[in-house]
C-alpha cells in the first residue's frame, strides 16, 4: 500500500506538484519547471519525503512526455486520471477557485482513493514512432481537410457551377484549378484542347472532367467582382492541397514500413478491413500490450464501441455512446468495420443481421466494430492469424 500519492498538474512550462498522505494531509506544494533538473529535483524531494509514492499526472503526451520519462527511467509507478475526470471531480472540494495547486492536489487525491486508473508504462520505440508517424498524418489531413474547404469558398464566389461539378478530393480537379479558373478562360479553351492539355498532365479520365469543366463554364457568362485576384488565390490554394497530398503520400510511406516491421503487423493486418495504416494506429495507442486494458471489454469502453446504461427510475436499457472514449481507437475499428461489411461474408453477414433486426446504419455498424474488438483481443492474445472461414473437420 502506497504511503504518499504525488498528483501533477501538467503545464507547458511549468508544472505544479501536491503530495499528500493517506489521511489526505498535504505534504509538499510546489511549482516546478518542465526542465530535466528540476524534475529529478522534484522527485528526490518527493522520495525523501517516503520511497513508496505513486505518481498521477493530467496528460500523457506532448508537455508532459520529459515528466513521464524521468519518472519512468527511475522506477516511479505513473498513474493518469483524464482532465475531464480531474474538472469534474474538482466540483467537489471546497472552493471554487481554479488553481494549478487545487487541480493538483485533486489529481493526487483522486490517486489515493481510486483503483480504477490506468497505469503508464514505458512504451517502446517502435510504437513511440508510429505515434510520432501518425499523429503528424492527421496533422497534415486536417491541415488538407481546412484547405479544401476554403478552396471550395473561393470558388463558389466566383464560379459557384464548377465547384458543385469538381471533386477536390481528387487530383484531376486541383489540376484543372492550377491552369483555369474562370468560366471565360475555359471557354476560351474548349473542351478539346482543354482535354488535351489534361492528358498531358496525366489526369485520369481527362474527356469527363473537360466536359463537365466546360458544360459548367457554359452555364455562367457573368464575370463577378475581384474574379481576377480570387483566381490567383484559387490557383495558390489548389497548389498547396496538391502539396499536402504529397506529403500524406510520403508518410503514408513511412507509416506502412514501420508497421510492417512490427511483430503484430501480420497478426493485425489479418483481420478484414485493417490495413497498415488503421493496424499502425492500433498500436500507436494500445502498444500491442492487451494485458494494459486487462479485457477485451475494457478495451472496447476505451474505444467508445461499448454502450454504457443511462438509466433512472422507470427507465432502463437505455443504452447510449460514452462521453468518453479514445477517438483514434474509435476510427481504427469503425472504419475497419465499415471496409469489412464490403470485403468479409462474415461481417457483412452480421452487419445484415443487424439491420433486419430494426438497427439503424451507424447502430450495426458499431455493433460490427464491438465484436471485431473480441476477435482482434483473441487474435493478438493468442498469436493466431484470422481466417475468413473455419476449418473443415474430415469426418472418419
Amino acid at each position: 500500500m502506497p504511503q504518499i500519492w504525488a498528483g501533477v498538474d501538467i503545464g507547458k512550462t511549468h508544472h505544479h506538484c501536491v503530495v499528500l498522505d493517506a489521511e489526505g494531509k498535504r505534504l509538499l506544494s510546489r511549482r516546478v519547471l518542465n526542465d530535466e533538473p528540476e524534475l529529478l529535483a522534484l522527485l528526490a524531494d518527493v522520495l525523501v519525503i517516503d520511497e513508496d509514492v505513486v505518481w498521477a499526472v493530467d496528460v500523457t503526451e506532448g508537455m508532459a512526455t520529459l515528466l513521464i520519462s524521468v519518472l519512468l527511467n527511475h522506477g516511479q509507478q505513473l498513474l493518469y486520471i483524464p482532465g475531464l475526470a480531474v474538472n469534474r471531480a474538482s466540483a467537489g472540494y471546497r472552493g471554487t477557485g481554479k488553481t494549478d495547486a487545487k487541480d493538483a492536489t485533486v489529481i493526487a487525491d483522486q490517486a489515493r482513493m481510486r483503483r480504477d486508473l490506468t497505469v503508464l508504462r514505458p512504451d517502446d520505440e517502435h510504437t513511440i514512432e508510429l505515434r510520432v508517424l501518425t499523429n503528424r498524418r492527421a496533422d497534415i489531413n486536417a491541415d488538407r481537410t481546412r484547405r479544401i474547404n476554403r478552396l471550395r469558398g473561393q470558388l463558389t464566389s466566383i464560379f459557384p457551377a464548377l465547384e458543385r461539378s469538381l471533386d477536390l478530393g481528387n487530383v484531376g480537379p486541383l489540376i484543372l484549378l492550377t491552369g483555369y479558373q474562370t468560366p471565360a478562360a475555359l471557354r476560351r479553351t474548349g473542351r478539346r484542347r482543354l482535354e488535351t492539355w489534361l492528358r498531358n498532365r496525366r489526369v485520369r479520365s481527362p474527356e469527363a472532367l473537360a466536359e463537365a469543366a466546360i458544360e459548367a463554364a457554359e452555364r455562367q457568362h457573368t464575370a463577378v467582382p475581384g474574379e481576377k485576384i480570387t483566381a490567383q488565390v484559387i490557383l495558390t490554394m489548389a497548389k498547396e492541397v496538391m502539396g499536402l497530398n504529397e506529403q500524406i503520400t510520403e508518410i503514408d510511406k513511412l507509416i506502412t514500413a514501420r508497421f510492417r516491421d512490427h511483430e503484430l503487423a501480420e497478426v493485425i493486418s489479418s483481420m478484414p478491413g485493417i490495413g497498415p495504416l488503421l493496424g499502425a494506429e492500433f498500436l500507436a495507442a494500445t502498444a500491442g500490450d492487451m494485458s494494459r486494458f486487462g479485457t477485451a471489454d475494457r478495451l472496447a469502453s476505451l474505444a467508445g464501441v461499448a454502450p454504457v446504461p443511462r438509466d433512472s427510475g422507470n427507465v432502463s436499457g437505455n443504452l447510449h455512446r460514452p462521453r468518453r472514449y479514445h477517438r483514434g481507437l474509435q476510427r481504427v475499428f469503425y472504419t475497419s468495420a465499415l471496409i469489412s461489411i464490403r470485403n468479409c461474408d462474415a461481417s457483412r453477414r452480421f452487419y445484415e443481421r443487424k439491420r433486419a433486426e430494426g438497427k439503424r446504419h451507424t447502430q450495426a455498424v458499431l455493433a460490427l466494430a464491438r465484436r471485431r474488438v473480441n476477435v482482434l483481443w483473441a487474435l493478438i492474445r493468442d498469436g493466431r492469424y484470422y481466417q475468413r472461414e473455419l476449418p473443415v473437420t474430415a469426418s472418419a
